[in-house]
């Protein structure tokens, strides 16, 4: 059943949720590598008040400004100008900072948003202070791709096949960026290619390119082939290719055990073991009606995949269960003639959200039935009900969800304003004013902890 919620009831809503108060998710502090932080003058103080709540940056369109909020009391605490403007914006593996890439300008920035623990040996240990932009930054041609694991930040840098310019992956973590590490662990290719790298520890699973005339892939800036590069020294050396092939390849997403691509014909699943890492495929379902999955999103604490392939002007989305070394088809799609702008994983796993170019954001839950795991629909919300045609050129309803608790946030570039959505009833409970036109979110803080790897 689709909930409405019309916008001249907003003020009602957010009073509400004022008086219940912000704070009613318990946060549980988790360990992380400890941050060695300069100092720079600012109060660190410990106040849980201040930390619990968590931080939101925005990226305004055309990128050159980006905000951050208190989630606490959704107050703004700064705005800054970005010297180059920013084509996305996402978390780093420790949530303190936001990474703001611009691939047009050959240049990843960094966001402090000013919330983040320490590893005190005894117990961890969390600060709270003034956001600000970092003078760290990282340069090389086209970074495209950002994806986290193990507590790290892979960047992967297409590079300009014109330019003769090769492709090549960075991986730092929160203390890199702390401590303005200036050569950070990296892989260096031969070739240009669109690819993705997922790091693991001492690992990474990262795309490797043929010469075309052996390629598969019919893109051939597209790898069809993924490697195993070992740390070693400073920088990451190709241990193994996989022995599956991965035409056209693109999409990746990591769990605890497996990491998953997108290939023309399916899937390959990589899966680590007690010697390294064995691959296998699961090839698409009629479903698909011949759409390549392009699209992957995995959680630590979700053993099934979803995967999203696009084709014949309809939007598939699919469950991708390694252990059962099965893809099937969702009983909910998304509804025809409305195209998802926007997906992501609830922090704990068990929900999957889709938002589409209609304002609409579907909530999915996970149920197990043994060791298959069913997605129902556990809700609707409109989240704009006024004239969709107003959205300004170029721009798309955003989402990012809380580490910290079941919510989610949702821009909205018509209304210039940020809701919030209680993911447990969902329903707004919170709405955040802008001055600017949001293109982009993220959340930032300290995570809560999960023990198991449940759904």
């Amino acid at each position: 059943m689709q909930k409405k919620f019309p916008l001249q009831l907003l003020a009602a809503v957010v009073g509400a949720a004022l008086l219940a108060g912000c704070g009613d998710a318990e946060t549980t502090i988790v360990e992380q590598d400890p941050i060695d932080v300069p100092d720079d003058g600012h109060d660190h103080g410990d106040d849980d008040h201040a930390t619990g709540a968590g931080r939101l940056a925005v990226l305004s369109a055309g990128g050159d400004q980006a905000l951050v909020f208190d989630l606490h009391d959704d107050s703004l605490l700064d705005s800054f100008s970005l010297s180059y403007p920013a084509s996305a914006i996402a978390a780093s593996p420790g949530l303190r900072y936001a990474v703001l890439v611009s691939r047009n300008d050959d240049h990843v920035g960094f966001l402090d948003g000013g919330v983040w623990q320490e590893d005190h040996g005894d117990h961890l240990h969390p600060y709270a202070q003034a956001p600000a932009l970092s003078d760290y930054s990282r340069t090389a041609t086209r970074p495209t791709h950002t994806d986290v694991g193990d507590d790290q930040l892979a960047i992967f840098y297409d590079g300009n096949a014109e330019l003769g310019l090769p492709a090549s992956v960075e991986v730092i973590t929160d203390h890199d960026i702390a401590n303005e590490t200036a050569h950070p662990a990296a892989i260096h290719y031969s070739m240009a290619m669109h690819g993705v790298a997922k790091p693991r520890g001492e690992y990474v699973l990262a795309t490797v390119r043929r010469a075309d005339a052996e390629s598969t892939s019919n893109a051939k800036v597209l790898p069809d082939q993924v490697g195993v590069y070992h740390l070693h020294g400073d920088d990451y050396e190709l241990d193994v290719v996989l022995d599956e092939v991965c035409p056209d390849l693109h999409g990746a997403a990591q769990n605890h055990d497996n990491v998953v691509f997108g290939c023309r014909d399916g899937v390959l699943i990589a899966t680590e073991t007690a010697t390294g890492y064995s691959a296998s495929k699961i090839s698409n379902i009629a479903a698909l009606n011949g759409a390549r999955i392009g699209t992957i999103f995995g959680n630590e604490e979700s053993a099934s995949f979803i995967g999203v392939a696009n084709g014949d002007e309809q939007v598939h989305l699919v469950s991708i269960a390694p252990h059962e070394n099965a893809m099937s088809a969702f009983d909910w799609q998304p509804a025809a003639g409305r195209t998802p702008v926007a997906y992501s994983f609830a922090n704990d796993g068990s929900q999957f959200l889709v938002l589409d170019d209609h304002a609409v954001l579907t909530v999915l839950s996970a149920h197990a039935h043994g060791d298959h795991v069913h997605w129902e629909e556990a809700g609707t919300l409109q989240l704009n009900d006024g004239d969709l045609g107003a959205m300004p050129e170029g721009g798309k309803f955003a989402l990012t969800v809380a580490q910290d608790g079941h919510y989610a946030y949702v821009a909205d570039p018509i209304a210039q304003h940020v809701l919030k959505i209680d993911l447990e009833t969902v329903a707004v409970v919170g709405d955040i004013e802008l001055e600017t036109v949001p293109a982009g979110i993220t959340w930032l803080g300290i995570a809560e902890d999960h023990d198991d790897h449940a759904h």
